[in-house]
């Protein structure tokens, strides 16, 4: 049985180097890597093995006007203009609430967003993706109350949730910022927000299925 986990398995990681995920998941990878420096340095040394395998690839024949023609082309382009020196300042390395590439799609005030009311203590805001993405996931806000929780429920696909602010209890434990929850159809729970609440980002590639008797009610207008 697959439970789920506090940070990405390296087949999750994998994909994402190889830019083998959907905007939906990758969101929410990269999300993730901006808070988990060890993560952060799992993918570099995949990219790394990447390049590795690429020079190990045997080169193929190009005409051999091209690099002239290349040549002759940056010869034509303007001088760039010289930045000014930036000043150094030296400060703690801060994350912010929302990190990028989250804050590119969804900005820094959570308050103008807005919000939909899916249960009492529950709020969620879809975050818009490219179009025709939606067709590989869905990625959402969810901002849940302390002691608040969806039903039980199982997955039909894959279902990613990173917690941003606050937390939630579910059967492995407590999730805090920064760690990611994967899980498949094996797994049914019921994640419940901590005392101070918990703010995350979901994303799901098929809609969730309600078990029990709540579920037989639910899943007809299940969308996401």
């Amino acid at each position: 049985m697959t439970v789920p986990t506090h940070h990405p398995g390296d087949t999750l990681l994998i994909d994402y180097a190889g830019g083998a995920l959907g905007e939906a998941a990758s969101l929410i990878v990269a999300t993730h890597l901006a808070l988990c420096p060890c993560c952060r340095l799992n993918v570099a040394e995949m990219e790394a093995v990447g390049g590795a395998l690429l020079e190990s690839i045997e080169p193929e024949e190009v005409d051999p006007a091209c690099l002239e023609t290349v040549l002759a082309r940056l010869d034509d382009l303007p001088p760039l203009p010289r930045a000014p020196r930036p000043k150094l300042v030296c400060q703690p390395a801060e994350v912010p609430l929302l990190p990028e590439p989250l804050r590119r799609y969804v900005g820094n005030d959570l308050s103008r967003l807005p919000w939909k009311r899916l249960m009492r203590g529950m709020d969620c805001y879809d975050i818009p993706l490219a179009s025709g993405s939606e067709s590989r996931g869905k990625a959402r806000l969810m901002r849940l109350a302390s002691g608040v929780g969806p039903p039980h429920h199982t997955h039909r696909g894959i279902e990613l949730t990173l917690v941003l602010d606050g937390g939630f209890t579910d059967d492995p434990g407590q999730f805090a910022r920064g760690d990611l929850s994967v899980a498949d159809d094996s797994v049914r729970h019921r994640p419940v927000a901590d005392e101070e609440g918990c703010l995350c980002l979901a994303v799901t590639d098929a809609p969730l299925r309600f078990t029990g008797a709540l579920g037989l009610i639910l899943n007809p207008f299940v969308t996401f």
